[in-house]
C-alpha cells in the first residue's frame, strides 16, 4: 500500500491528485506546518533525512521530490498512459520536460517572491519601511520580469490546446498545477487568459476535488 506523508498546503497535494486520477488505493499521514514558522514538522524527518514533503513510502521503498515520485507513480500504475505516454515519443519527453521544469525553473522564482514579501513583516517595526526599500529594486528590476517572462511562457504553452502537453490532459498539468496556483496569489492573471482557463479546468475535476476531500484544507483551492 502507497502511503502518502501529506504536509498541508505544499506540494504533496498534487501526489494525492495524481493518485486519485490514476484511481489508486492509497493510505494519507498527515503532518500541519509549525503555526509560527510555517515549516515541517520534526517527525517528516524519521520518514526522509531532509524532513521535507512530498514522500511517498511503498512498502520498504521511500521516495522523495515531486517529480522523482511522478516518474514512480507513472511507471507502477499508469500502464495504459492515462497520465503518461509510452517512453521515448515525443509526448513523453514533453511530459518529462513540464515534470522537471515545474520545480527546477518555475518554482524557486515563486518562492523567493513569497521570501522577500515575507523579510519585511519579519524586521522589526521601525526597521520595515527601510526593508522594504532595500528590497523593492530587487523585486522591481529581477523578480518581477522573469516571473512574468514565466507566466507569459504558460499562457503561450496553453494555448493550442489548453493543457501543457500535448492535446489532452496528463501529468504533466496536474505537476504545473502548483507553480500556476502559487503565481496566482502574487501575480495579476488576467493578462494570461489561457493560465486562468486552465486553472479552472483543473479545479473542476473530480479527481482535484477527491483529492483535497482527502487531504484537507489546502491555501491554493
Amino acid at each position: 500500500m502507497i502511503t502518502v506523508h501529506h504536509l498541508e498546503d505544499s506540494r504533496s497535494q498534487r501526489v494525492l491528485w495524481l493518485l486519485e486520477e490514476l484511481g489508486a488505493d492509497y493510505e494519507i499521514r498527515r503532518y500541519e506546518r509549525d503555526p509560527t514558522t510555517r515549516l515541517a514538522p520534526p517527525d517528516l524527518y524519521e520518514v526522509h533525512p531532509l524532513g521535507k514533503s512530498p514522500v511517498i513510502t511503498d512498502g520498504d521503498l521511500t521516495v522523495a521530490e515531486t517529480g522523482a515520485i511522478f516518474e514512480y507513480l507513472l511507471e507502477s500504475l499508469d500502464s495504459d498512459f492515462t497520465l503518461g505516454a509510452i517512453r521515448g515519443t515525443p509526448e513523453a519527453r514533453s511530459i518529462t520536460y513540464w515534470l522537471h521544469y515545474a520545480e527546477g525553473t518555475a518554482m524557486p522564482l515563486l518562492l523567493m517572491k513569497l521570501v522577500f514579501g515575507s523579510i519585511p513583516e519579519r524586521a522589526p517595526g521601525l526597521a520595515r519601511g527601510l526593508v522594504r526599500r532595500i528590497l523593492a529594486p530587487v523585486e522591481d528590476s529581477f523578480l518581477d520580469p522573469r516571473i512574468a517572462e514565466q507566466a507569459a511562457f504558460w499562457n503561450a504553452s496553453l494555448a493550442p490546446t489548453g493543457w501543457f502537453s500535448g492535446t489532452r490532459f496528463s501529468a504533466a498539468d496536474i505537476m504545473m498545477s502548483f507553480p500556476l496556483e502559487a503565481a496566482a496569489t502574487r501575480l495579476d492573471l488576467s493578462p494570461y487568459p489561457h493560465v486562468e482557463r486552465f486553472l479552472t479546468a483543473c479545479h473542476e475535476r473530480p479527481a482535484y476535488q477527491a483529492a483535497l476531500r482527502r487531504g484537507g484544507p489546502y491555501a491554493y483551492a
